[in-house]
């Protein structure tokens, strides 16, 4: 019988024509009171349409499939559907052999047989030709799991993941114009031609240029090997203080590289870094308002940095920034129509393209009051939504008269503006002058005691547009930033030190040096990154008694001055602070944000001091930096960074009793020894990170205490011993570091392992799975296989390690590289996404090697070998070999195991993997995998898919090669292939080809 599914994909991805997410088709008898008994919504008795309104179909080819004319019947529909539709079809062989299906033989043969007699011929030979498809569609085999529940629950998330990854993108379904300008930039990307193009989107403030490039980062992304869009270059990588430039381009190059390659600590030591990595990649690049050429000059001055079929978009209003970094391809974006710009408004004003009845000549009279530009149209639209017809006639004369003294865009901006609540008002220039792009909770943190809802106050300011939150902070447009301090120097033009925030560096330098003034109304000074003023007197801040805001990353203030700081003062952020300690009289009651990345700080200050508002405290890279001071009255305290504080020498005792403390960084501290030994109130700790405190002897016995901690890196404490038994307590554990420990006896049943996700034991000699055994552990006991979150498992360099037990299925990587005694392997890879590294693991014996070549990965996998393995069909010395084809035809993509083994280079190098595939003299397809390290004598395999449908060769040549970080080709020793033709795992990483 029929019926369909509805999977976990959401119903608003779907397009209008799919009624359904998946439809199953199955024999009732044999998986109704198992398989289909965990799934049982069905719908109504429309076969055919319910087929063909599906966007999966799934198979279940069970040993009495063919006893009923109606599954088969389903089937001839279902395989239609997929050749002339396009639809995925994924079959699920249950308890039946895929050969069986696809010749009709054995036991599913025979009930074939028995249905056939009396069929016509014409119907049986449909039957034949749609079992026959099937089973050449790679799908899934129920003899590889334990348990049918983990097999549903396995089928459930993948399915639901290739839903997700093939529903429409549907963000920018209702941009106005968005397709005429798609077509004309597609014309200048010309998406079809092998060369690295640079095409550059030049236009004002507000025209829309990130949401035309976004658009295109949506659509085409996943046509490149590697993608990425860095937006708001201007704002969020501007140039670091006292930097020169070489610093700058090392940074930026640093940020890029690791936002592309997905590598958080990715390292830098060159400029040479990205065209080494990127050289052989097709990559995707989008930078968002690009404003300098550095910025360019590091991330992507040359095509040739780029591999083939690359293309580089930047937006930018500066058009010397496109001729000088050699942009020949350039968009010039315009306004767009009068009826686009009607559509435009209303869409914000109505939701949808046209006025609603009776607002038709209200909504013209807007249109032409406001203009063309997109922003002005959305803030616009966002002010009239919701109000009532009379509403709209009573604004627009205010609008008119306010754009008869002033039809500039910020004009039109203000009008919003001025239609704000007093509240909302101040919030908003809160926010241009000083915390736009600051996280929300820190923003919500500072101005609580000075708003009645900031909360509120935020969401009305993006209700109106004038803001946006994403990816947890603020963010202003730069028109509406230059309306905020436009604003707020219209307070007091001639005498800023009336004014409430202070932007400008010259008026900064001139309230701070005017030694006549009376008492300021500056409550905010924001001096930005390379600014300067002139030095100003130890007395700069006496008259500031207003002052709350400071933010300094600039020159020219003396930091004596800070004696007579604001003691109303809630955010500190100074770089660079060149004192060694805070005044006597600084006073931080009111401190909520206290920022001295890189001071030279020495200590704090002598005395305690009340901190009861404090929330972050960032201190980072203070290398002079020796102790803290009690911080017994920080209760509310939630952020604490000591990172690459190389003088501290100790904590205070008072630091576990920091009720709120929820992240404590002490990474690279190497002259800390200990911890205070009591943890009573840290409840709320998710993230201790103590990486390479190399002193440190001993965690607090009462680290259990510390129940919600999620995060623990002990990396590299080379002389920790032990590990208290209290960990036991620490269930919510998810990821644990134990890297470099080489001193440590690690006792495995006092950890609490059943919510880890990341493990890394490398170089933890002295395993022990329980207290009593005194010698180093041979075997990892059966607990690893219960830890059923575990993502990621390092064991690299533990030497007397001989076998692995079981994994979880949840493992997608393997670290047991250096292991020199590893033999034997009791164990199965499943998720076709698992790294598995075997380097230097020389012992392993024939049977775990075998495991290892036939785990089906996207990845790569490596253990030690000097040649080809016989399994491989065709094996070849050199860098490349021919293979000749199964079968012909082919279908829509074939998957292969290619494997290589390097003739020798430098074990430290990392590099990528790349092959081209060509067929009949004509290039069919290229790839490249980047692997983390290469070593000699050593057998690397990959899975590959390549599309075959058009192939009409029987042969094709696989020609490999592998470049390193030093740009040099290695010699491929021997390489060899292997033509998958059973039923393999599916990877869900696929395109949209059949299951």
């Amino acid at each position: 019988m029929a019926s369909s599914l509805t999977f976990l994909a959401p119903h608003s991805c779907l397009p209008h024509n799919w009624k359904h997410h998946v439809f199953p088709s199955f024999h009732g008898a044999d998986v109704r009171t198992n398989f289909l008994s965990h799934r049982s919504k069905s719908i109504g008795p429309e076969l055919i349409e319910a087929i063909k309104g599906s966007r999966i179909a799934i198979v279940l080819l069970s040993k009495n499939y063919a006893s009923s004319t109606w599954c088969l019947n389903e089937l001839v529909e279902i395989m239609k559907c997929r050749e002339s539709l396009v639809q995925p079809v994924m079959p699920l062989f249950y308890e039946v052999d895929p050969t069986d299906v696809k010749k009709q033989t054995g036991e599913f043969g025979k009930v074939f047989e028995k249905t056939c007699k009396g069929k016509k011929k014409e119907e049986i030979r449909r039957w034949i030709h749609a079992l026959t498809e099937v089973a050449q569609i790679a799908g899934y085999h129920s003899t590889n799991w334990k348990t049918e529940v983990e097999m549903i629950e396995d089928i459930a998330i993948n399915v639901s993941n290739k839903l997700n990854l093939s529903a429409p993108c549907s963000d920018f379904d209702g941009l106005v114009g968005m397709e005429s300008k798609m077509k004309e930039l597609r014309q200048l990307l010309q998406l079809d031609l092998d060369e690295v193009r640079k095409i550059g989107i030049l236009g004002q403030p507000g025209i829309g240029k990130t949401t035309i490039a976004r658009c295109l980062f949506n659509q085409h992304s996943q046509d490149f090997q590697l993608s990425v869009f860095m937006n708001n270059i201007k704002r969020k990588y501007a140039r670091p203080a006292c930097s020169d430039d070489y610093s700058v381009k090392l940074e930026l190059q640093k940020q890029f590289m690791s936002e592309l390659t997905n590598e958080k600590d990715i390292k830098i030591p060159h400029l040479g870094i990205a065209k080494d990595r990127l050289k052989d990649k097709k990559v995707l690049v989008v930078l968002d308002d690009v404003d300098q050429s550095v910025q360019l000059e590091a991330m992507a001055r040359e095509t040739n940095w780029f591999g083939p079929g690359s293309r580089i978009i930047i937006t930018t209003q500066d058009e010397n920034v496109l001729k000088a970094n050699g942009f020949d391809h350039i968009h010039m974006m315009s306004l767009p129509s009068y009826d686009e710009a009607l559509q435009m408004f209303c869409m914000y004003a109505f939701d949808q393209k046209y006025p609603k009845d009776g607002f038709q000549e209200l909504a013209w009279k807007v249109r032409d009051l406001v203009g063309r530009l997109p922003l002005g149209l959305k803030v616009m639209g966002s002010y009239f939504r919701g109000m009532s017809e009379q509403d709209w006639t009573e604004a627009l004369p205010r609008l008119k008269a306010h754009l008869d003294r002033n039809r500039d865009i910020v004009s039109i901006l203000k009008f919003s503006y001025d239609a704000l609540n007093d509240e909302d008002q101040s919030l908003f220039l809160h926010i241009a002058c000083f915390f736009d792009f600051e996280v929300v909770g820190t923003v919500e943190s500072c101005l609580e005691k000075c708003f009645l809802d900031v909360r509120q106050g935020l969401r009305v300011l993006t209700e109106k547009s004038l803001i946006s939150i994403k990816y947890g902070r603020i963010q202003m447009p730069e028109l509406l930033v230059h309306l905020g301090r436009q604003i707020v120097r219209k307070e007091s033009v001639s005498e800023p030190g009336k004014r409430q925030f202070l932007n400008d560096a010259s008026d900064i330098g001139d309230v701070l040096s005017d030694d006549k003034a009376g008492n300021s109304s500056v409550i905010g000074i924001n001096l930005e990154l390379d600014e300067e003023i002139t030095w100003t007197n130890e007395r700069a801040f006496e008259k500031l008694c207003n002052l709350q805001f400071l933010k300094i990353h600039g020159y020219g203030i003396n930091p004596q001055s800070m004696t007579y700081i604001s003691q109303k003062l809630r955010i500190l952020i100074w770089q660079s602070f060149p004192m060694p300690c805070f005044p006597s009289s600084f006073n931080p009651e009111f401190l909520v944000v206290l920022h001295m990345r890189n001071s030279r700080l020495e200590k704090l200050w002598e005395e305690s001091k009340p901190l009861k508002n404090l929330k972050l405290m960032d201190l980072s890279y203070s290398k002079s930096l020796k102790q803290l001071p009690d911080l017994l009255t920080a209760t509310n305290l939630n952020d604490l960074n000591l990172s690459y504080c190389s003088s501290l020498m100790e904590l205070p005792s008072s630091i576990w009793n920091i009720v709120n403390l929820e992240v404590l960084n002490l990474k690279k501290c190497p002259r800390l020894v200990e911890l205070p030994s009591s943890i009573w109130n840290a409840i709320n700790l998710r993230v201790l990170d103590l990486d390479h405190c190399v002193r440190l002897v001993e965690l607090p016995s009462s680290i259990g205490n510390a129940i919600n901690l999620r995060e623990l890196d002990l990396s590299f404490c080379a002389s920790l011993v032990d590990l208290p038994s209290s960990m036991r307590n620490l269930g919510r554990l998810s990821k644990l570091e134990l890297k470099g420990c080489s001193k440590l006896e690690v006792v495995l049943a006092n950890i609490n392992l059943e919510s880890l996700e990341e493990l890394n034991l490398s170089d933890c000699s002295l395993l022990k799975s329980y207290p009593e055994i005194s010698t180093e552990i041979r075997e990892l006991d059966s607990w690893i296989g219960r830890v059923s979150c575990l993502r990621r498992l390092v064991l690299r360099g533990m030497t007397k390690l001989v076998s692995l037990p079981p994994f979880p299925d949840s493992l997608l990587e393997l670290d047991a590289s250096n292991c020199e005694s590893l033999e034997r392997l009791d164990c199965s890879f499943l998720s076709p996404d698992t790294t598995l590294n075997f380097r230097n693991c020389f012992k392993l014996n024939q049977e775990a090697r075998d495991l290892i070549i036939q785990s089906r990965t996207n990845k790569y996998a490596i253990f030690p070998a000097e040649e080809v393995p016989m399994c491989f069909t065709y094996r070849s010395y050199g860098s490349s070999l021919t293979v000749k084809l199964n079968q012909m035809p082919l279908c829509k993509s074939t998957k292969f195991k290619a494997c290589i083994i390097f003739a020798g280079g430098n074990d430290r190098s990392w590099g990528s993997v790349c092959c081209e595939i060509t067929s009949g003299g004509n290039a069919l397809t290229s790839w490249c995998k980047r692997i983390e390290r290469v070593f000699p004598g050593h057998l690397y395999t990959i899975e590959v898919e390549v599309e075959t449908e058009e192939v009409t060769s029987t042969e094709l040549l696989f020609d490999f090669e592998l470049a390193n970080s030093v740009c040099k080709t290695w010699e491929i020793k021997e390489c060899g292939i292997l033509q998958l033709l059973g039923v393999p795992l599916l990877s869900f990483r696929d395109g949209d080809g059949d299951f």
